[in-house]
């Protein structure tokens, strides 16, 4: 049995989290959906677009930490939004003042509004930078295994590739890349982005992922907090299922019991 899997905690900048779920913030009707959806998920880390939400920065203006708390949940405060490498570092260092010297930022630069992917030529600027400056960066990136080796090499503390574009639901699109990132990586997993429903979450944690980021597949959902709970379970059943080890795929039928013994 030396192919048995076991599992392992999931650890991130020193500290270990019991949910693999992350969630977004955004795109929900009201601050007590997003309160009610993030607290059905099990979520532990949730990611905040800094540029979109007020933490402080808008005296006066509803607090989104008033809703889910520092001493509850751990804040990921992401750079969406931005469009270069010198916008991306401004906006960390920004929710680093904001929450009080915070480090763990989830780093995406994108190329343009009409696809939102990736531009990972200033992502990996942007990177270099965060990381010299003491930032724990987890990196939203393309499913393309070489710059994801770039990103862990750089000293990213995880890498993030896209299933899909950015609130799309396609789910995992090209999973063979996907594949070969986790073969590779040295540094944890995520999917981030194109999650769609619970089963595309379930397919990235058998696939090995060590976690999954998703917005849209839970605030645009009919029933948002329904679908939180659903990606809870999701994510659980996944990992399980990875650890357990599927069957081997046949081309024929195989009887689930065996002929020998049979009355004639």
């Amino acid at each position: 049995m030396s192919n048995v899997r076991s599992d392992k905690p999931f650890t991130l900048a020193g500290r270990t989290f019991q949910s693999r779920l992350l969630v977004g913030t955004g795109k929900y009707r009201d601050m007590e959906e997003t309160r009610l959806a993030i607290e059905a998920s099990g979520a532990e880390i949730v990611t905040v677009a800094v540029r979109r939400t007020n933490l402080g920065q808008n005296p006066g203006e509803p607090n989104l930490l008033d809703v889910l708390p520092p001493d509850r949940y751990t804040i990921l405060p992401n750079t969406a939004g931005c469009y270069d490498a010198i916008e991306a570092v401004r906006t960390c260092r920004l929710a680093r003042e904001l929450l009080d010297g915070h480090n763990l930022v989830k780093l995406e630069v994108l190329a343009d509004q009409k696809t939102l992917f990736p531009n990972v030529i200033e992502t990996l600027k942007a990177a270099e930078v965060l990381v010299k400056d003491g930032f724990d960066v987890m990196v939203y990136t393309s499913d393309d295994p070489i710059i994801a080796r770039q990103l862990a090499e750089i000293g990213c503390i995880a890498v993030m590739p896209l299933a899909g574009l950015i609130g799309t639901g396609l789910g995992i699109c090209n999973p063979y890349n996907l594949r070969i990132i986790l073969e590779e990586s040295k540094v944890p997993v995520l999917v981030d982005a194109g999650v769609g429903t619970a089963s595309d979450a379930t397919i990235a944690m058998e696939m090995g992922c060590e976690a999954v980021l998703m917005n849209s597949a839970i605030a645009h959902a009919q029933q948002p907090v329904m679908m939180a709970e659903a990606m809870k379970h999701a994510i659980v059943a996944g990992r399980l299922a990875y650890l357990a080890g599927r069957m081997p795929k046949k081309l024929y039928a195989s009887a689930s019991s065996p002929l020998d013994g049979l009355i004639k």
